[in-house]
């Protein structure tokens, strides 16, 4: 593999990173290479998180920070996009700690009706309401002396805030209908994929919950922000998906390839298993081509190295203004991240304060 390395030598890394981590694919497609056997791609690094792929600078400070914080009680916080592998990281705290042999319990907090949330959490007491009728354990009680996980803890009506804010404080509660005071003995680890400061500033989450919450902040990035992870991960989804279906792997083609190594993954991890898992079912001949990718990567990576290239094979006679060519730019990129200025700056490697001036130089509005 060093030989294929040497020819990026004398040159810019950052105009080579695709063919570099298309090299990284094939090597990790064909481990059976005399060139490959000598070693295994750091995938993972130990004990409990050795499911969380990569070695990206992000992923192993994650790696750290797990092994740091297992050690001690304290509430954690994690924020990251959908996808991303939050609660792989609660799993991975919980499985390191000294509550490794109690209960995990997670609950989604977007996913229960307001209503019966505060019920979910700390449980209720025969009679409580019309369908109550014998009591029932909340999440705290049935993870005693183990972990809660609250993800997507944003979702949390105001009201029912501050009964989780006296949890946190006092570590005790009520059942609904009950007058019983119960101590908690669990760990908290909350998660959302909204921005929490942006959730305070707009009034729909408490303030003093949200510190009460970031005692030990975890961000997850994205995984357009750690692009060398994508073929380690590409690897172990390819080896994970053959061993759930018994099928053989697919072959990439260097087109299909490259195209994964593009695509930005708006749904991060989540949306790169599925894919792969796609591409199993689908590519029952073993060959994966350009046209068996998702219509967005192909709609997506067609805009990358090629098409500069098709505007300059498709100039017109009378040329094109670069000021129209750049704004043209600007508009469709922020009609792709749905108007994410950060994300779109990202994708056309600016600065977000360079984009901002020049989204008022064209009279660009975004929503």
């Amino acid at each position: 593999m060093r030989g294929d390395f040497y020819e990026f030598a004398g040159s810019n890394f950052k105009d080579h990173i695709n063919d570099i981590l298309s090299i990284i694919v094939r090597r990790l497609a064909n481990p059976g290479g005399a060139k490959s056997r000598a070693s295994k791609p750091p995938e993972t690094t130990h004990g409990p998180t050795e499911f969380m792929v990569g070695c990206s600078r992000s992923i192993n400070e994650i790696h750290r920070m797990i092994d740091k914080v297992s050690r001690f009680p304290s509430t954690i916080l994690i924020q990251g996009e959908s996808g991303t592998g939050k609660e792989l990281i609660a799993q991975a705290v919980h499985r390191a700690s000294q509550r490794k042999n109690q209960p995990f319990v997670a609950i989604n907090c977007g996913a229960i009706p307001g209503n019966l949330m505060e019920s979910e959490l700390f449980g209720h007491e025969r009679g409580a309401f019309t369908s109550a009728n014998t009591h029932r354990k909340g999440k705290f009680e049935i993870a005693r002396g183990g972990t809660v996980f609250l993800d997507e803890v944003s979702e949390i009506e105001r009201d029912l805030q501050v009964k989780l804010l006296r949890v946190l404080q006092e570590r005790e509660f009520e059942r609904v209908g009950g007058n019983e005071t119960h101590k908690i003995d669990v760990r908290i680890i909350a998660a959302t994929s909204r921005n929490l400061r942006e959730a305070v500033e707009a009034g729909s989450f408490r303030e003093d919950l949200f510190f009460r919450l970031n005692v030990i902040p975890f961000q997850v990035p994205p995984l357009r922000d750690r692009r060398i992870d994508i073929p380690l991960l590409l690897n172990h989804f390819m080896k994970t998906t053959a061993e759930k279906t018994s099928l053989r792997p697919p072959q990439l083609s260097d087109p299909a390839e490259k195209a994964l190594l593009r695509y930005s993954y708006p749904g991060n991890v989540r949306e790169l298993a599925n894919i792969v898992e796609r591409l199993f079912v689908l590519c029952s001949d073993g060959q994966v081509t350009l046209a068996d990718l998702p219509a967005e990567i192909l709609d997506e990576t067609s805009g990358d190295s090629e098409y500069p290239g098709k505007w300059i094979n498709d100039l017109p006679e009378t040329g094109v203004r670069l000021r129209e060519m750049e704004k043209a730019l600007i508009v469709k990129t922020l009609e792709k991240t749905s108007g994410n200025k950060a994300a779109a700056a990202r994708m056309m490697g600016m600065t977000r304060r360079r984009l901002y001036i020049r989204l008022m130089e064209y009279g660009i509005v975004s929503a």
